[in-house]
């Protein structure tokens, strides 16, 4: 089934709709022709930016916040489908404020899990980070615990029939707070790029890929799956050495006239990310684009019939690292840069 003919006609909830990946996604649903598409967040300006941005009946305002379990029923009313992406998601951030973490990541998640379930919505979809891959931060743990509290839905659900399932991503370049946009900014006032470590790793997706890959997970979820995009890695130095090269000139400099200038990893953070830990590689299969790591069947109760979708083959891999995958060069790296139009 295409996405259009899945998300035709049907009422849609996204959480942290009015952020970088979240307002991608009410964009494209939008033109699948929904009955409505109900965006939730508590970025109030954030809220009617979008609105004005997109000037459409289909869409719904809900100021909220996923800690409030009320305002979270009133929104999942006669929701078909819900696609959860608010969260705490800066590591230093959650690493200064971890009790805030738990609170949006772990308990705002049991929040609509558990009112996805009164309501008995046909699907939920939670979208994920690669940082819960054998995680060394807040935010990476607390994510990981969303994403367990997410699949195990499946065993709590009982005899309704929603089904959960979540998209595990990699670095969306240029979305909110992304690495990106800061160094761009630098360049335009001509500073010092300000890197970690030159040779950490990162897998990096663009926005257009990370909703696309959500969309197809919500169309395609059965129960219990993470859905993972093939895609490359790159290292910060080449990262910034391609910006300044690239934007340098824009804003009057030479690439030259901006220096690099090391900082070293900041709280909670890995010299290289997984997307797939070595025990995901045991239930994992995978075709050209995506990798789907399968629920685990057991005495537990899972549904014995699930199939893998056709195409797909059991994956050879032990892990999927940053620092061994598909590694950019600077040159791929300006491509890619010069595709998305960056300002």
């Amino acid at each position: 089934m295409k996405n259009g003919d899945f998300y035709k006609n049907k009422t849609i909830l996204i959480t942290g709709g009015a952020g970088s990946i979240g307002k991608e996604i009410v964009r494209k649903i939008i033109g699948y022709s929904p009955e409505v598409v109900r965006i939730f967040d508590n970025n109030e300006t954030g809220l009617f930016d979008l609105e004005q941005d997109l000037n459409s009946t289909k869409i719904r305002l809900f100021v909220g916040d996923m800690r409030d379990k009320e305002r979270l029923e009133m929104a999942l009313e006669n929701v078909d489908i819900v696609f959860h992406a608010a969260a705490l998601k800066h590591v230093p951030l959650c690493e200064f404020n971890p009790f805030d973490a738990v609170k949006t990541n772990i308990l705002g998640t049991q929040n609509i899990l558990h009112v996805a379930l009164q309501k008995e919505v046909e699907k939920f979809i939670l979208i994920s980070t690669d940082k819960v891959v054998n995680p060394t931060n807040v935010m990476g743990a607390t994510k990981l615990l969303a994403e367990r509290l997410t699949i195990s839905a499946n065993y709590y659900k009982g005899d309704r029939k929603t089904v959960f399932s979540c998209v595990r991503f990699g670095n969306v370049m240029g979305s909110r707070g992304s690495v990106i946009p800061l160094f761009i900014n630098q360049i335009r006032q001509g500073k010092e790029l300000t890197i970690t470590d030159p040779d950490m790793t990162r897998f990096i997706m663009s926005i257009d890929n990370a909703v696309n890959l959500i969309l197809k997970a919500g169309s395609i979820a059965k129960s219990g799956e993470i859905f993972i995009l093939k895609m490359p890695s790159m290292r910060i130095q080449d990262l910034a050495d391609a910006m300044r090269e690239e934007y340098a000139p824009k804003f009057g400099y030479k690439p030259e006239d901006i220096p690099l200038k090391i900082i070293g990893k900041r709280p909670g953070e890995k010299m290289h990310e997984e997307l797939i830990s070595s025990i995901d590689c045991e239930n994992a299969w995978e075709n050209e684009d995506l990798f789907i790591i399968a629920p685990q069947m057991s005495c537990l109760g899972w549904p014995s019939h699930y199939t893998i979708p056709d195409g797909y083959k059991k994956t050879g891999r032990a892990t999927y690292s940053s620092e061994n995958g598909n590694l950019l060069s600077k040159e791929q790296i300006k491509q890619i840069i010069r595709k998305l139009n960056f300002h």
